[in-house]
Order: C-alpha cells, then structure tokens, then sequence
C-alpha cells in the first residue's frame, strides 16, 4: 500500500483512538538527542527536521546535545531511556554501525538495544585542506603521505564516526598511514585546518561547503559515487584511484521495546517531512539526498542496517582494523 502524504499526515492521529493503551503518544515533548556537538551536520538534520516533525505530532519537538565517545554517548542515553517514543536518537554512521567495529566494548548494542525509526538522508564526506595548502589533489596528499608515513595529521569529527572510518578506508586502500585527530564534531576539525593547526581534514560537505564557497577550504576529493552537482569540479576518491565510496547518513532510532504505534507515529512524521519540498531544496543545498522510500520506516530501515553493518564489518576485516 502507497502511503500518501495526507495518509503519513493522519497516521499520528491515529495513535489518538480512544480506548487505545497508546491514545496519548505523544503526551508530551519528543526529544531528539544529537550524539555530537552543536553546529555538526548530525545537529543540523535533527533540527531541520524536528521542525516539522513537530506540527505532525502535535508536540514541541526539543533537540538536546550529547556529544562525546564518537556518538556512544548520546546513544547509550537514549539506549537506557524509557521506551515510550519519547526520546529519540539522531542516529549516524558512528554511534551505530561503526563504534561497534572500532570499540571492543560498548556500553549498549547497537542491533539489540536500539530500534529503527526511519533513515532520512545520505551525504558525501569531503577530504579538504586549506586554500593556500601546497596539496592541491589527493595524489599530492598521497605522495607526501608515503614519503613520510605518520607524519601527516589527519582530522576527524570524532573517534568512530563516519569521517574516522573513511579515513581509515583511505589509508588502506591508498597503502598509507596518516596521524588520525579525532574532534567532537567536523564544526571543531575544520575551523582548526582553516587556522593552520592541522594540515588535511575528512569532514561532513555540509559543514565544508561554507567555508570552500569562501575561498578558505579546498576540497580535494569527495566519497561519492559521482560528483555532486552541487560542486561539479570537485572529483571523487574513486577518480584519484580509490576505489572506495561511502559518506554519512542519518536516520532516527529508539529504545528497543518502544511500542509499534510509537514507531509508527514517528516514521509518519519523518515521512512528512522527507516529502516536504522546502525541507528537499535544503538537503539540496547541503549535498545531501533523500534516501529511499524504502528506507523511510522501521522495517525498510532496520533491514538496512543490517546490511551495512555486515558491511562495515567486512571492510574492517579486509583493512585490518580491530576493536580498541
């Protein structure tokens, strides 16, 4: 069954029923907890789309910041929170499919303890470094990597993030070995190549964008499959001779155990505003896409996260990375 924008719309409402254990969901604020700082890519997609969550579900949708472990901690709070609906994790590539790989121990499991939402977009990362940088392609970065293994800091918005895995990837396809500096979140890292403290950065487009618009930052290369329409010069990994794509994305998630009305009702509200065209053109102008219909519910969603982090285990195993 197609489920119209009207019919994603009225969904909610239906949670309302009389005589329904779950009629009062929700009764009040839903919060979106972001596992990073304020100001990340991941704090901006919980906000545009707390926007228009809120007039769907009829309640102050509040985003609340958590930054610290690569995303773990933020989720860990929402993993130990009531399952109610209530409280809701800005799920991302860290936190979810990678700290598991990366982080011998967890203090939540990602596949048990947190339940799917809806995925909302993806986006290419972006290896970058200063304008007046001497590196002016990703084979000079490569070239001095290799003449100096080690010596080249590399920042990341966090350990086990998305831009901490594609460095690594990186490292292993290219045969190099760069000096990882994780920040809490890319709004730190790329300030900090803009001010001459390190010399390369892997960060979020939306957060780049700004700063190569103005001349401070040069993207070198891009994750994505193709190059972004929205930065037609810049080429991607896979054209410097890695054949490697990827980028972060973000999706909602809950406690395991949040009732299926619950998840119903948020899934509706997420789809509502995936189809909203104002909330379209903005993605469109932070390099991000709108993922799948399929991906936009708890069943499309989870079934994708199974995938990828069958995926990401298998990347790691053939790069050699191991938990810490």
């Amino acid at each position: 069954m197609t489920l119209t924008r009207r019919g994603a719309l009225a969904l909610p409402a239906l949670a309302l029923t009389p005589g329904s254990a779950w009629a009062a969901f929700p009764d009040r604020p839903v919060r979106i907890i972001v596992p990073f700082a304020a100001g990340t890519s991941s704090d901006l997609q919980a906000r545009i789309m707390g926007e228009r969550m809120a007039p769907v579900l009829r309640q102050p949708v509040v985003v609340e910041n958590r930054a610290g472990g690569g995303g773990t901690v933020g989720a860990d709070a929402v993993a130990k929170s009531a399952p109610d609906g209530h409280t809701v994790l800005l799920g991302s590539n860290g936190p979810l499919t990678n700290a598991p790989v990366l982080q011998a121990r967890l203090p939540y499991d990602p596949a048990k303890d947190l339940a799917a939402v809806a995925m909302m977009t993806r986006s290419p990362l972006t290896l970058s470094v200063r304008a007046d940088s001497p590196w002016r392609s990703l084979a000079d970065v490569l070239a001095a990597a290799r003449a100096k293994p080690g010596d080249i800091a590399i920042g990341s918005s966090g350990q086990g993030s998305a831009t901490h895995f594609a460095i690594e990837q990186v490292m292993a396809a290219a045969g190099v070995r760069f000096t990882h500096v994780p920040y809490r979140g890319s709004s730190m890292s790329v300030p900090d190549v803009v001010a001459g403290n390190i010399p390369l950065v892997m960060a979020e487009i939306s957060t780049v964008l700004p700063l190569w618009r103005s001349g401070n930052i040069r993207i070198l290369a891009m994750t994505s499959a193709g190059r972004m329409p929205i930065a037609p010069d810049v080429p991607t990994l896979k054209e410097g001779g890695l054949d490697m794509t990827g980028g972060s994305w973000a999706g909602l998630v809950v406690a395991s155990g949040t009732p299926a009305p619950a998840l119903a009702a948020l899934a509706a509200a997420v789809r509502a505003g995936l189809a909203d065209p104002a909330y379209r053109a903005r993605q469109a102008e932070l390099g991000a896409e709108i993922v799948a219909e399929s991906e936009q519910s708890p069943e499309g969603f989870a079934a994708w996260l199974e995938r990828e982090r069958a995926q990401i285990r298998a990347t790691a195993d053939r790069a050699g990375i191991r938990p810490e």
